[in-house]
């Protein structure tokens, strides 16, 4: 932790004690800063936004891991993902595994054998 003088409204009593606080992690290289008028309330605040952060950074490291298995399951959602493709305006089904279409009427009613 860095101790230095504030800046910004306040006057002389910000500009001339030392009661800033800088807040530096190692490993990740955040640097978190807090103003208060009194040393003990900039430390507080410090250690709570450097807490946070933190907690933020981990967080988004697993989700990243997360979304990464979850799109390499269920793909990007294109057109070669898609078993099959159902267009009521021209009244056809296509199954995008076998290549074959169908009447959607049929398909609706169950006649799934159509697209094997």
């Amino acid at each position: 932790m860095e101790w230095y003088s504030g800046s910004g409204a306040g006057g002389q009593h910000r500009n001339r004690h030392m009661n800033s606080a800088r807040l530096r992690h190692g490993p990740t290289g955040l640097v978190v800063t807090s103003q208060q008028r009194k040393r003990p309330n900039s430390e507080a605040e410090a250690r709570a936004e450097m807490t946070s952060r933190l907690d933020a950074l981990l967080a988004a490291e697993g989700a990243g891991a997360e979304n990464k298995d979850r799109s390499a399951q269920i793909g990007c959602g294109a057109r070669a993902d898609k078993r099959r493709t159902y267009r009521f305006q021209e009244g056809m089904v296509t199954d995008h595994e076998t290549g074959k279409s169908a009447p959607a009427k049929k398909v609706m009613k169950g006649m799934f054998d159509l697209l094997w």
